[in-house]
């Protein structure tokens, strides 16, 4: 009787067991790849700007997107917590040099430029810039935008092109990729320079925009991190590497991008 009793308690404890196991994997939460050493207060602070779907956005109250589910698994991963801190684009940088936060996810594409103020990981995603006009737009292709006010979002590649190619004069730049697709509408800009799949989630629910044919240039997507901090760079770089081999990224995308 004594071994019997023994026995189911065992078998308690394994029930048990597998039931907190179940719990977590139905919440989402990922093994550990690698325990993470570069930051001893376990929590990975992430700024972004959640007005960049499918990337980020807010549905509801809860923050969403491919962005926001890369970093939890990537936190997930190295045994971190994650917290998203949001603000305004042009100043995600500041807040990684100034140590606020930890680093940035915002489908942010490396640059030359920006690889004097922060280091990146590894491209998670790629991307391209695409221009949105009005159906009735006189601007038929990428050759017709000279000489033609240009919306962006302030501090985003779109922008930095768009001045480059264009001069300042012909940009109009904006805190949220929604307002310069409010003022194409409005006719205060001739065109708006954004990220495609952001691009398709505003023309996707308005009739009266589309994209031009061409896209204008390729990018790819990585995390920003302090600059010369090498251990979490490499802690990210090992955790990103895997989550793209054991198709855990790719899931991620496709669960955003129908």
């Amino acid at each position: 009787m004594k071994k019997m009793h023994i026995l189911l308690i065992l078998s308690l404890v394994f029930l048990l067991s597998a039931c907190g196991d179940k719990e977590k994997t139905e919440q989402g939460a990922l093994p550990v790849i690698q325990e993470g050493k570069a930051l001893s207060d376990k929590q990975l602070d992430l700024a972004t700007n959640a007005t960049f779907p499918p990337y980020e956005f807010y549905d509801g109250e809860a923050m969403v997107g491919i962005d926001v589910d890369i970093a939890k698994a990537v936190a997930d991963s190295l045994g971190y917590t994650v917290k998203m801190h949001d603000m305004e684009f042009n100043n995600i940088i500041a807040s990684i040099e100034s140590g606020k936060t930890d680093g940035g996810i915002a489908g942010m594409t490396i640059t030359d430029e920006r690889k004097e103020n922060v280091d990146f990981s590894i491209p998670y995603a790629k991307s391209v810039q695409v221009v949105i006009v009005t159906e009735d737009s006189p601007i038929q292709t990428i050759d017709d935008l000279e000489g033609k006010k240009i919306g962006t979002q302030l501090g985003t590649t779109g922008d930095i092109y768009a001045t480059d190619d264009f001069g300042e004069k012909n940009v109009q730049s904006f805190d949220k990729h929604s307002d310069a697709i409010m003022a194409l509408e409005s006719g205060r800009v001739d065109c708006v320079m954004v990220d495609e799949q952001t691009a398709k989630s505003f023309i996707n629910t308005k009739d009266t925009l589309k994209l031009l044919d061409t896209a204008y240039a390729d990018e790819e997507y990585a995390i920003a991190l302090p600059k010369g901090n090498t251990a979490l760079v490499e802690e990210i770089n090992t955790v990103l590497k895997a989550l793209q081999e054991n198709g855990t990224i790719q899931t991620i995308i496709d669960k955003y991008i129908k």
